[in-house]
């Protein structure tokens, strides 16, 4: 499952415990992600707090559209199976998550939320090249600096997340590998879903 030893269930203790047992109700099972930081459950608790204060400030839709971006960008199969089911779920069905993934430029977006999606994109990308013109371009469409900010947060603390999830070896959950095939495909665009 990784490259490195992690805590295994039955021998976590402390906040280790209690991260897994945290995960555990909040998923309905372990995720491979929470088991990548038992070794440093102190960062994983800085990085929730970190993600939860950037989703705490956005549209919901609008923070997965801009963290598939970014995730598709990384090649970061746990986190774009992650959010592209969460849009699946939620705002758009499984075809429409399709197209968005493929090229959300012909997936039928509203300029708005391909306006994010470049704007994630190009910060994971290379956010030197992020010009004043991106901005303008998020503002003409109504988005105010803070929008436009939370956009750029979510995809920068998407480069921590994801990177260090596939640098460790830590593999998307065997769950998605029940995801519809066309979508579990699309969906897939980097490391391989852990077997059962």
């Amino acid at each position: 499952m990784t490259f490195i030893e992690t805590v295994p269930e039955e021998q976590a203790a402390g906040p280790v415990a209690s991260m897994y047992e945290t995960d555990r109700e909040a998923f309905g099972f372990l995720p491979n992600f929470t088991k990548g930081f038992s070794l440093r459950p102190d960062v994983y608790a800085a990085w929730r707090q970190l993600n939860g204060a950037i989703k705490a400030n956005m549209d919901p839709r609008r923070y997965e559209l801009a963290t598939v971006a970014a995730a598709r960008r990384l090649r970061s199969s746990y986190c774009v199976l992650a959010h592209g089911s969460v849009l699946a779920d939620q705002f758009l069905d499984a075809g429409t998550v399709r197209a968005v993934v493929s090229d959300h430029h012909a997936a039928g977006l509203d300029p708005v939320d391909v306006a994010v999606m470049d704007l994630a994109d190009k910060v994971v990308a290379d956010a030197s090249s992020v010009r004043e013109a991106d901005m303008e371009r998020l503002r003409s469409l109504g988005l105010t600096d803070a929008e436009i900010q939370d956009v750029v947060l979510a995809a920068s603390a998407r480069c921590f997340f994801s990177k260090a999830l596939d640098a460790l070896g830590v593999e998307p959950d065997a769950k998605y590998a029940e995801l519809d095939p066309e979508l579990r495909d699309v969906l897939t665009v980097g490391r391989a879903i852990a077997h059962g």
